[in-house]
């Protein structure tokens, strides 16, 4: 995109981003509700706000968009939410709630998170458990009426979205744009975001059982 000038963010480099909130149904299904596109040079966290809105919803995203602030805005106005915590992150053990016996998460706790120049005033439930390759991740939520086997499930529907983006640049082909104006590109890629939503309505009307993603 290096003749994009209106993307640009570097002397000879251009970019977009693609914001998306995806709903996992269950059976699989997923499909793209809500989608923003930015310029490379706009930062990530500021997007989150607009695409949080529904208060029936739990939101499950990436560390790109964690901020102490937000997490407080978003407990305070009662909007749910599913993250990892950056492992730079400072914690503050203030309960340990007993873990399930079997259970492969390595701890269940009530936390405050942050330094005191930038901490969240509400407490959040922290859970260390361990991915398929062993790795420790630590997930942070302001729910604490859900069990460890259903936030480790509704973490691990998050893979979705990495492939759907993989789904959008191989069986669409979206690897490379072929104009250059910031309307006829987020065209493009709006294009590639119907033609996912239709092929996901033709999985539910015949009742394929072959996976969108």
């Amino acid at each position: 995109m290096t003749n994009h000038k209106w993307a640009q963010f570097r002397k000879t480099k251009a970019g977009v981003k693609l914001h998306l909130r995806l709903v996992f149904m269950e059976k699989c299904i997923s499909y793209p509700e809500k989608a923003v596109i930015i310029t490379a040079k706009e930062h990530d966290r500021g997007q989150l706000e607009v695409m949080i809105d529904d208060k029936e919803c739990m939101y499950v995203f990436d560390r790109v968009y964690l901020d102490y602030e937000r997490f407080d805005r978003m407990t305070d106005d009662r909007f749910f939410f599913l993250s990892r915590l950056r492992k730079n992150a400072v914690i503050r053990k203030m309960e340990d709630f007993k873990l399930p016996e079997g259970s492969n998460v390595l701890s269940d706790q009530m936390v405050l998170i942050g330094t005191t120049q930038n901490r969240a005033e509400n407490t959040f439930r922290l859970l260390r458990v361990l991915d398929s390759k062993g790795n420790e991740l630590e997930l942070i939520t302001n729910r604490f009426d859900l069990s460890i086997e259903d936030i480790s499930e509704m973490y691990k529907s998050r893979w979705a979205i990495e492939l759907f983006f993989k789904w959008i640049k191989q069986p669409l082909g979206i690897k490379k744009f072929y104009v250059q104006s910031e309307w006829a590109i987020q065209n493009q890629m709006f294009i590639a975001l119907i033609v996912f939503c239709l092929h996901v309505l033709v999985q539910i009307e015949t009742s394929s059982k072959r996976k969108t993603l």
